[in-house]
């Protein structure tokens, strides 16, 4: 019989914000794109040792591709799997290699002033819950569109989700798992309009 989602009350990453939250080995999250066209930069971090976090170099050639998808293990920069990818409602089209958007980046799209990023709020995100962050890892970029053509090149593209398509990841160890609802509004890969996304802590075993 299977057990009762006790957590599933929704809970918000606000517009270009961040969030963090602490699971237990065996919860799963839910993380829910509401509005269809948003990215979610997402990170898992050991809570045990947070030195050892869910990291895309380490992952791609375990998986031997750079789309992972429902089924897929995501592993550690230590290469043991730190989150199981077990549910995707939308097409299954996310990003494994574009860094997180910083301060620095927005600079180089012509920015003058400050513009919210996803490293900060990784940072602001991990403070709050006053969980250690050694580094900012490259982000699991859910529904991030970045085709990548037979030559190389690659391209800014739309998310291909839907309103209320979601991922369940489910935690193979005790991890603190952070999300940015991405800031990014020059470039398409928000379609321009960075929204707010959802997530449930759940406690049934996928």
């Amino acid at each position: 019989m299977a057990h009762s989602h006790t957590h599933s009350h929704t809970h918000m990453v606000p517009a270009r914000k961040g969030k963090a939250v602490r699971l237990s080995r065996g919860q799963s999250i839910k993380i829910i794109n509401t509005h269809g066209h948003q990215v979610c930069d997402t990170w898992a971090f050991s809570q045990d040792d947070p030195t050892e976090f869910m990291s895309m170099e380490h992952t791609r050639p375990t998986l031997g591709t750079i789309f992972p998808t429902k089924g897929h293990a995501l592993y550690s920069n230590r290469r043991r799997p730190i989150m199981m990818f077990v549910e995707d409602t939308s097409p299954g089209i996310h990003d494994t290699i574009i860094a997180a958007c910083d301060d620095y980046r927005y600079g180089l799209l012509g920015c003058t002033e400050f513009h919210d990023n996803c490293t900060d709020n990784l940072r602001a995100a991990m403070r709050a819950i006053h969980a250690e962050l050694p580094e900012v890892p490259s982000p699991l970029n859910l529904w991030m569109n970045i085709p990548v053509k037979a030559n190389g090149e690659i391209e800014w593209g739309v998310p291909r989700s839907k309103p209320g398509d979601y991922v369940i990841l489910r935690a193979e160890m005790d991890v603190v798992v952070a999300m940015s609802a991405c800031p990014q509004d020059i470039l398409p890969i928000n379609d321009g309009k960075p929204v707010e996304v959802h997530f449930e802590i759940l406690d049934s075993h996928y």
